[in-house]
């Protein structure tokens, strides 16, 4: 009888488990592919909805999105960012920053080396002779304490230690994601820290809004709200003063599809091997301001993006080779997505002209962005 008692307070346990571990995800992902333990802190997978059937999936490794599911324009669920399968796969370093937040210092710093304060810091070099989203192990590596607030919110936080990757000071950092009953996907991030550091954030999710495992971003069709933008030498570090979009294949001011000019014989197309730039937001005033917008003729997807930030970087794959199988079985080639990521310039803290990305202990960081999502039947050229 004891026996029979046991196994029927396992299968029950066993039947909760289950349940808890695995939900009505239009994604695929369950979250029993992500439960581990990292260095003494649990990994797992949050599914946030709202009342349009939309989701969105993201796992306290990296605080990184691993799903965004949308009706597309004929009501079908479709997931519209790359992604992986499981924890294990995340962990590796193949396309180490899909959907992540990216810190302390998203982007590059020339040669790893900034002065603040008159002390020199080094950081790690990742990325060429450059420092590349935070070092070695930025933000996109580490485990985030989770909170899910309802069923539309989570919030992560994360203590990164005085002198991690180089960084100075203590710095507390906390992300929140909102899914809207209005199709709209918030990220608030607000730091504090005890002494002088540099910090800008971002979040670097790969879009295709045919699909993720669509094999091309080329007829997505993309509008920046930017008439300047920052040209780079052969290793991706700004040459310095912005220069116009105008007469150029950077000029998105008016919606072009993505791949129409990215072939064009242009000296900044070729040191990126596409688009791989920042663009300079043109702003009116403080707070959320139209940034870009994006559209998929196949699905009926648009995207619009709004931020607080002086820019956003747009990146369009230039480095995916489809070496490795990835969500669904799919694999990513070149070009097979976009990203828009809002932030400050690249290696700004070396040029004294550019927004400052200096925290200091009397200060908050604050930054948001909002990425929108509607159906259209067309998107007017």
């Amino acid at each position: 009888m004891n026996r029979l008692k046991k196994l029927f307070i396992y299968l029950r346990l066993e039947i909760k488990n289950h349940m808890e571990n695995n939900t009505d995800s239009s994604s695929g992902l369950q979250r029993y592919d992500f439960q581990q333990i990292v260095e003494g802190k649990p990994i797992n997978l949050f599914f946030l909805k709202n009342k349009s059937g939309s989701e969105v999936a993201v796992t306290n490794f990296g605080a990184k999105i691993a799903a965004l599911i949308l009706p597309d324009c004929n009501g079908n669920p479709t997931d519209i960012v790359l992604g992986k399968n499981n924890i294990s796969e995340y962990q590796n370093q193949q396309e180490p920053y899909f959907g992540a937040i990216c810190g302390r210092t998203a982007n590059r710093i020339a040669n790893g080396n900034f002065l603040l304060d008159g002390k020199e810091y080094q950081l790690p070099v990742n990325n060429g002779p450059n420092c590349l989203h935070g070092g070695i192990k930025g933000f996109n590596a580490v485990v985030w304490d989770a909170k899910q607030i309802d069923a539309q919110t989570l919030e992560l936080q994360y203590l990164s230690p005085d002198g991690e990757e180089g960084y100075p000071g203590n710095l507390s950092v906390k992300v929140t994601y909102t899914l809207t009953d209005e199709n709209e996907l918030r990220i608030i991030y607000s730091a504090q820290t005890d002494q002088p550091t540099i910090i800008n954030l971002t979040n670097h999710s790969y879009f295709n809004l045919s699909g993720e495992g669509n094999p091309t971003i080329n007829d997505n069709i993309l509008e920046i709200n930017a008439d300047y933008y920052l040209p780079t030498d052969d290793v991706a570090i700004p040459l310095g003063l912005p220069e116009p979009v105008e007469d150029t294949p950077f000029d998105f001011r008016k919606p072009y599809p993505i791949g129409d000019r990215i072939d064009t014989e242009h000296t900044q197309l070729i040191f990126g091997n596409g688009y791989d730039h920042t663009y300079i937001i043109n702003r009116k005033e403080d707070g959320l301001q139209f940034c870009a917008r994006a559209f998929s003729p196949k699905t009926g997807i648009q995207m619009e993006v709004f931020t607080t930030e002086p820019g956003v970087q747009l990146y369009t794959g230039n480095y995916l080779d489809g070496s490795f199988i990835a969500k669904n079985g799919h694999r990513y080639p070149k070009r097979s997505a976009f990203c828009l990521e809002t932030q400050h310039f690249p290696d700004s803290i070396n040029h004294s002209d550019y927004p400052t990305v200096i925290l200091k202990p009397e200060d908050t960081f604050k930054s948001e962005t909002v990425f929108k999502f509607n159906v259209k039947t067309n998107f007017n050229l």
